[in-house]
């Protein structure tokens, strides 16, 4: 009964946000900067060979997961070619940082002036890493004869023009954030996806692909729609209680409450994928340079290819695929514990006065939430491991090569989906709840 009612109510909810003036204002400019991004997405850089540049993406995985975060505009090397994927490593490794560094420490626990600061040293480390990673593409660029020009100076304004571009695509999220719905980031991520899935769709409607497989692929696909919804949504709500004092006069009154703490299954996300992906993609993608061109006969490097290709067929397959769930699980379990431990939540109970009904406060409270979070993210890590390989298992079970099932691509559409309207039933909320003051 409640999904049944949920369905309108989030059609209902798009409706109200537009027949709302400051709504419809800030949907309206989530779109124009959309627009804008799209726009962009297809200015390329002079010089670029696209033939040739087709050709390379249709070999290299590893390109092709950049093009992901860039949402297509690595294909056409336009200036935003590396899309957001720089300040995504830096916000990363951010991340990794603040519980190693006590000075970084000591600005995550200082409220929304530290997190502004963390922000700040995030944009200035995106910079380097953009231009890092600008150099490695223009390099693999020239390797491959896509990219005419060797000298210096227009090097050097490739590099410059691919950095602002993805300090620009950073400027328009945060403005997207700021003044639209949603979190701006992410939502170029997302556009960029969505744009390259009509042309996808339209390669398998051309293709001649079977029909009862492509049937099994897309109940696959809403199947794996339907997972990552629940197991996105879901959480273990822990109670809390908070005992306050209230003086009224010269009396003192004892006021309690209660709530609980939503403890996500999944509090990793999506970064464990791009974790495990990026390792899984890095020892094909250098064994390429030292392996033994078509025609002779294959040494090591070429093996190494072969283990650590996605489209490897059996049984030489399994391994990738096998050490790719592995992985997910791994880094689901490592991440989770580091974003855990800097929630510190035991601390802020015990600051705010709040505790666990049958737990003491201190090291018993940390070692109940620890071991609750342990038990949670088998949950989430098994999930997100089940996701990573679905491709593997939609390719062998329906035999459809066209159409590609991407499990990040998926996590990213899904929950910056939910995140989107979530925030637009919020600000309806609120809005409702002024009107009914005044």
């Amino acid at each position: 009964m409640q999904q049944r009612e949920a369905r309108p109510r989030l059609i209902q909810a798009l409706v109200d946000a537009f027949s709302l003036p400051d709504l419809r204002r800030r949907l309206l400019f989530t779109l124009g900067m959309l627009v804008v991004f799209r726009f962009i997405a297809h200015v390329p850089l002079p010089g670029v060979d696209l033939e040739a540049l087709r050709e390379l993406f249709e070999r290299n995985q590893l390109l092709g997961m950049l093009d992901l975060f860039s949402g297509g505009a690595m294909k056409n090397f336009s200036v935003v070619a590396m899309g957001v994927y720089p300040y995504i490593t830096a916000s990363i490794i951010m991340q990794l940082l603040v519980p190693v560094i006590p000075r970084l420490r000591a600005l995550s626990q200082e409220g929304e002036a530290g997190r502004r600061r963390i922000n700040q040293f995030t944009h200035w480390l995106t910079v380097p890493l953009a231009a890092l990673q600008g150099y490695a593409q223009l390099s693999l660029m020239r390797s491959q004869g896509i990219i005419e020009y060797a000298e210096a100076l227009p090097t050097f304004a490739m590099i410059l023009s691919l950095t602002a571009g993805t300090m620009f695509l950073v400027w328009i999220g945060e403005l997207i954030t700021e003044r639209g719905i949603g979190n701006g980031v992410s939502i170029i991520i997302f556009a960029g996806i969505v744009a390259s899935m009509p042309e996808m769709i339209g390669r398998g409607l051309i293709a001649k692909q079977d029909m009862v497989g492509l049937i099994a692929f897309t109940i696959l696909a809403l199947a794996t729609v339907v997972l990552i919804v629940i197991f996105t949504e879901g959480h273990r709500r822990i109670p809390v209680q908070y005992a306050r004092t209230a003086f009224r006069g010269s009396r003192m009154y004892r006021q309690s409450g209660s709530t609980h703490i939503p403890l996500r299954v999944n509090t990793a996300g999506m970064i464990p994928l791009i974790f495990a992906m990026s390792l899984m993609i890095f020892p094909g993608t250098i064994a390429s340079y030292f392996a033994s061109p078509e025609g002779m006969d294959p040494n090591f490097a070429n093996t190494l290819m072969n283990w650590f290709n996605p489209g490897a067929a059996l049984p030489v397959g399994l391994f990738y695929w096998g050490f790719y769930f592995l992985m997910v699980v791994a880094f689901a379990f490592f991440y989770t514990m580091v974003i855990f431990e800097q929630m510190d939540l035991a601390r802020t109970l015990q600051r705010q006065g709040g505790f666990i009904p049958g737990v003491r406060p201190g090291k018993p409270t940390t070692d109940y939430l620890n071991k609750v979070i342990s038990h949670i993210t088998w949950g989430g890590a098994l999930f997100l491991a089940l996701v990573a390989v679905m491709p593997f298992f939609a390719r062998t079970i329906t035999s459809v090569s066209v159409l590609t099932l991407s499990s990040m691509g998926m996590l990213i559409i899904v929950g910056v989906a939910l995140d989107t309207m979530k925030q637009i039933e919020a600000q309806l909320t609120m809005r409702r709840y002024e009107g009914f003051l005044k």
